[in-house]
């Protein structure tokens, strides 16, 4: 088992809390320091952020999401991952086809093929207390994440930012 340790993580709290903006912080994070910008992680990003987006009543935003992450996924980058693709593909379709019939949010499972990535995933999901594949526990700070979270290390870094530019343009 050769998988970068924050597709684990995504894929714990995938499966365990259910916190998919965390899913997208973790993977966003490691995809942006690969010299090559592979789409595989590109649409578990997307895949995690359109869960996210139904889970809060954006449907459109949903389905913008699970749209662009089904044209990206491919069969081999799927295998690389000890994923299923038409396991995975036919989830998506399935989500879409949900979010046009106006259904309520359900969680999602990724289709993992590869029993030593589920085996590490799941027990490293017990050890935190976190029973694999539960159902999501609906609450403010999970659905609305990215307006509850603290920002202030963000807010920080682009004032920063900004004072540096503002010196270059002066000099």
């Amino acid at each position: 088992m050769n998988y970068p340790k924050e597709y684990m993580e995504y894929l714990i709290h995938f499966h365990g809390d259910r916190d998919f903006f965390e899913c997208h912080e973790i993977l966003e994070e490691y995809w942006k320091t690969q010299p090559v910008r592979q789409d595989q992680w590109v649409a578990l990003i997307q895949i995690a952020v359109g869960l996210y987006h139904h889970r809060r009543g954006n449907r459109l935003g949903a389905v913008k999401m699970l749209q662009s992450a089904a044209r990206r996924m491919t069969k081999s980058s799927t295998e690389e991952l000890g994923l299923d693709f038409d396991a995975l593909i036919l989830s998506i379709s399935d989500r879409l086809t949900s979010l046009e019939n106006g259904d309520a949010y359900e969680d999602m499972n990724l289709p993992i093929t590869d029993e030593a990535l589920l085996q590490e995933c799941l027990g490293e999901c017990t050890k935190r207390g976190w029973v694999w594949q539960a159902r999501t526990h609906m609450n403010e700070q999970l659905i609305h994440r990215h307006i509850l979270r603290d920002r202030s290390a963000v807010i920080q870094e682009r004032e920063e930012s900004l004072r540096v530019k503002k010196r270059n343009i002066e000099d």
